[in-house]
């Protein structure tokens, strides 16, 4: 079996190129589009995304699990999620579709909301197959499904904006590009063909819907958290103001690829590990080594924003500065629960998030209803920190009371800590 360090490793290959395609990505939409252009973007695509989370039910985490467990084959999976995929992407379009049509700014021009939508079924797809390779612990194959659609978006973020000049409908058509490509290559490399039919095996889909509607409402509600102030924001501000938060919110989101990268490891390897406890204490030094790295990058961050800011957005980004810098005490807050979230999910239980995340996204939704209007997206950016800090700092209790697990010993730095990545995770 392959070290955690190893598919550490591996991930964090694969978490560096989607992280430099998807900057020069924005650092283009910049430069080519500007902050209302940006903004509409935005608005656009937010509803798509979170629907990617609610349309995927929870299935890539419910098929890791069962996969994990050996509870059903492989292939009987496989044709359980192809037949969910085909429901769910419709229902999941249409509804969107009538988000964005009627309650967002940006739904009269019917024609970008038509391609603003054509992403979705072929992520819907990606999604719920990704669930395969991480309850195999292929880790290989999982990255590529990753890294393959950014590098694909960003060529063609090139050819379009840079090339064609084609502005905000030239960055949408480059965002279909990339799961289109990974969605074909999916089709033919694993033979999900073949697994196409109208034979269904309702005991399956039931317990993977059951447990997979488990992690889809904890995922909804911490991506809504997330995306939140994007939606008030398009409501409450203008495409300036959005557009201007969305690239100070994109930077601060790169931090968090550092406890994303262990969590995606710690979610299959929590899934089939045997001694439980054990794992915990485990987490939680991948917790403590997680918190140190992003406190450093955050201060390196809060120094050099204004830099960065600057070289790669523009003047006309400024405003983007102190929206950073806002969302970084929340962003590393947040940390406790972007990587020990993910062991009570393995362990299946994922409800234990919502005891944190409910909370918190109520007080982001009251705190930017009262800010957007005279603040804008900075005031977006306080109503995150506020709500970041709060769901952390609560799962950190929520966690320790999962897992049987002292505060004390979450927060007992030891030099065994950092020794502990050039060991074996057996």
């Amino acid at each position: 079996m392959a070290t955690f360090v190893s598919d550490i490793i591996k991930v964090g290959a694969s978490k560096l190129v989607v992280i430099l395609s998807s900057l020069i990505s924005s650092v283009i939409t910049a430069r080519f589009i500007g902050p209302e252009g940006n903004g509409l973007i935005a608005s656009l695509v937010v509803y798509p995304s979170l629907f990617l989370t609610i349309g995927s039910l929870g299935i890539r985490q419910a098929t890791t699990f069962f996969l994990g467990r050996e509870i059903f084959s492989e292939s009987q999976i496989k044709t359980a999620i192809t037949q969910v995929w085909i429901l769910t992407t419709t229902l999941s379009m249409v509804v969107c579709f009538f988000l964005i049509r009627y309650f967002s700014n940006v739904g009269d021009n019917i024609w970008l909301v038509f391609i603003a939508l054509m992403p979705m079924p072929f992520g819907l797809y990606i999604t719920y197959n990704s669930g395969i390779f991480l309850g195999k612990n292929d880790i290989g194959s999982y990255n590529k499904i990753n890294w393959i659609p950014s590098v694909v978006i960003t060529t063609l973020m090139v050819f379009f904006l840079i090339g064609l000049r084609k502005g905000v409908e030239g960055a949408l058509w480059a965002a279909v590009g990339g799961p289109l490509s990974m969605f074909i290559i999916l089709i033919f490399r694993n033979d999900f063909l073949s697994h196409l039919s109208l034979r269904f095996n309702w005991i399956i889909i039931k317990r993977m819907l059951n447990l997979g509607l488990v992690y889809a409402t904890g995922l909804f509600v911490i991506n809504l958290n997330y995306r939140i102030d994007v939606i008030l924001l398009d409501i409450l501000s203008t495409s300036h103001e959005l557009g201007i938060y969305s690239k100070g919110a994109g930077i601060t989101q790169y931090l968090w690829h550092i406890p994303m990268l262990l969590s995606t490891v710690v979610f299959a390897r929590s899934v089939a590990s045997k001694d439980k406890k054990q794992f915990s204490i485990k987490v939680a030094q991948l917790m403590r080594v997680s918190f140190v790295l992003i406190s450093l990058a955050s201060i390196v961050l809060f120094l050099c924003s204004e830099f960065l800011i600057l070289t790669m957005y523009g003047i006309e980004f400024n405003g983007s500065i102190l929206v950073l810098n806002l969302l970084l005490p929340g962003v590393l807050i947040l940390t406790i629960f972007k990587v020990m979230n993910m062991d009570l999910a393995g362990k299946g239980r994922p409800w234990a998030s919502l005891k944190a995340m409910i909370p918190a996204l109520f007080i982001n939704i009251i705190l930017n209803i009262f800010l957007i209007p005279n603040y804008g997206a900075k005031g977006a950016a306080i109503s995150s920190t506020f709500s970041y800090t709060f769901g952390g700092l609560t799962f950190m209790f929520v966690y320790c009371k999962e897992t049987g697990m002292l505060l004390k010993d979450l927060w007992r730095f030891q030099k065994a800590d950092f020794h502990f990545l050039f060991n074996r995770f057996k």
